[in-house]
């Protein structure tokens, strides 16, 4: 039986995650979210994981969006609850402890763009084409795609895509920030484990407050957000890795952190 969601650790410390339905461009079907739902919880009880890479099987795409195939057979009550469950999904995805990476290995469209949204960083090679493409399809983005597209590359560009359900190319995503890098297809996965493992070599803690503060702060006022850095920050005061740290640092040498 083939796993629509496959989990591979990396280095003992990244967990690289492949959507696995390449015959339906990966689209998000209920058994896909089930596995992807099951993968998110055994990640996060994994002490030694430090970053997370989500990213798609074969070279069409990296997430279709929907499965709009299963949806057909849906009457009005189904399409709401597995609308819900892909919403349910992509929260997971952002609320995984550490950062995590969408590599775009091929197209992202609607809530396979979504799904890239909530993670922390974007990788694309340099072919990908996305958007959030619902309007087109009578519905409206409804994974988040309205609130994060926004606080992501700013109000106007996100109106501007989302009402004319434009894709865009990987140069034009990076050039209005959707995504952070673009590399050449054959580079994708290579330039993504490069990032990653820069990730994975810092302190734990330090990582996971870093996007805790990151996170909770970003929609709060300025005064409000230094309050919530400054708890994150005493968090890593307590650790063993921060002394770990300093001692490296005095010692001219790698620090070996062990997330305590």
């Amino acid at each position: 039986m083939k796993y629509p969601v496959t989990l591979e650790i990396i280095d003992e410390s990244i967990a690289y995650v492949t959507l696995n339905r390449p015959e339906a461009r990966n689209a998000l079907s209920t058994h896909l979210l089930d596995a992807m739902q099951g993968i998110i919880k055994d990640i996060n009880n994994m002490k030694s994981i430090r970053c997370v890479v989500i990213t798609g099987t074969g070279e069409k795409a990296f997430c279709a969006g929907a499965d709009l195939k299963e949806r057909s057979g849906m009457n009005t009550s189904e399409v709401a609850l597995a609308v819900e469950r892909i919403g349910q999904t992509i929260q997971a995805v952002e609320t995984i402890k550490v950062p995590v990476i969408a590599s775009l290995n091929g197209g992202a469209f609607g809530g396979g763009l979504e799904l890239a949204l909530a993670c922390d960083l974007r990788i694309s090679e340099d072919t990908a084409v996305m958007g959030l493409t619902e309007t087109s399809l009578g519905i409206i983005p409804g994974a988040g795609g309205t609130q994060r597209l926004p606080r992501l590359i700013g109000p106007g560009k996100a109106k501007e895509l989302i009402y004319t359900a434009r894709k865009v190319s990987a140069n034009e995503a990076l050039d209005i920030g959707l995504v952070e890098k673009v590399v050449p297809e054959e580079q994708l996965r290579e330039a993504t484990l490069e990032w990653a493992q820069q990730i994975a070599k810092n302190a734990p803690v330090s990582l996971q407050q870093a996007k805790k503060a990151i996170n909770l702060g970003y929609e709060l006022d300025i005064q409000s957000g230094l309050k919530v850095e400054a708890l994150c920050y005493q968090t890593t005061i307590q650790t063993k890795d921060r002394l770990e740290g300093l001692q490296a640092f005095k010692e001219k040498r790698d620090p070996v952190y062990t997330g305590d």
